[in-house]
């Protein structure tokens, strides 16, 4: 038996691996077009899983058979999230998708008071918002403000928002859904996408190592192995205290060029630093004990 506390460390894997998304994603020149870059990842994730099931000798066809809400949510929610993404990103620019987008950690903490069991207490809430003006200050260091002809690129954007927290949040309610089912969900968002591809863009193959590192870094870490994590973090984890830790991605992103050379330290940083970890300790702070003490299946 794994406790909560196990259960929300397993999902915090999830933001540290979407934080070498920016590096990986550099790694491959930007030359690949998102829906294919999208089928290819997706895919390196399904088989990942596959592997898992025959090294532990399992069919992986057992989990095949999940509830249709199983399905909506998990598909719904990977192939929906990238699909809109990648739209409001052709309407609006990059910076402003991405302050947009962001919100979602903290509607993952307040719609979680919606569900059965769950609270919303004021530390979970000033955290969350502390951590959102420290990844907006990251995010937005370079920001020009909004303007009124990108609205159609900001509502999808808002739209990313409500689709990843939402599916965050319902997955709640299918949590007898075992991980493993997400390998299936990644195939078919593959597929989805692959469709997509095949409709708006020409196919472009890697050039170089380089590119095939970034690509299958992707699909193992940030596409793969964070999506399996996170479905067990939120499923079992504290739902209020991972939605403040996501909003260490974004700093952990930067972080992470700077130590490559891509990317320079600054006193922004710093200052994003200061807000998003005070923000993620206020929000951690201990709850009722029976909270911390109840119990969550084993992985």
């Amino acid at each position: 038996m794994t406790s909560i506390n196990t259960a929300t460390l397993i999902g915090s894997i999830s933001v540290f691996l979407w934080g070498t998304l920016a590096l990986l994603t550099r790694m491959t020149d930007g030359a690949i077009p998102e829906f294919q870059m999208m089928a290819m990842t997706f895919t390196i994730a399904f088989l990942l899983m596959s592997v898992r099931w025959i090294a532990q000798k399992r069919s992986g066809l057992r989990y095949l058979r999940q509830p249709v809400a199983a399905w909506v949510i998990g598909v719904a929610g990977l192939f929906g999230y990238h699909f809109v993404y990648f739209k409001a990103m052709t309407l609006a620019p990059a910076v402003e998708v991405s302050l947009l987008a962001y919100l979602w950690p903290l509607l993952i903490v307040i719609f979680s008071a919606l569900l059965p069991g769950e609270k919303l207490r004021a530390v979970h809430l000033i955290g969350a918002c502390l951590a959102l003006i420290g990844c907006w200050t990251l995010i937005g260091r370079n920001h020009q403000g909004f303007q009124p002809q990108y609205m159609d690129g900001y509502l999808l954007a808002l739209c990313c928002a409500l689709i990843w927290s939402s599916y965050s949040v319902l997955s709640r309610l299918v949590k007898a859904v075992p991980t493993d089912a997400v390998g299936w969900f990644c195939l078919a968002t593959a597929i989805l996408a692959f469709i997509c591809h095949l409709i708006l863009e020409e196919t472009v193959w890697p050039s170089g190592w380089m590119q095939w590192v970034g690509i299958i870094g992707l699909g193992l870490g940030p596409v793969g192995i964070a999506f399996f994590t996170w479905d067990y973090g939120v499923k079992h984890g504290n739902l209020q205290l991972l939605g403040t830790l996501a909003y260490s991605a974004p700093l952990i992103s930067v972080v992470l060029l700077v130590l490559a050379g891509e990317s320079e330290a600054s006193w922004t940083l710093f200052y994003a630093s200061i807000a998003i970890v005070s923000g993620s300790l206020i929000a951690g702070r201990k709850g009722k004990v029976s909270e911390i003490n109840e119990k969550a299946p084993t992985v």
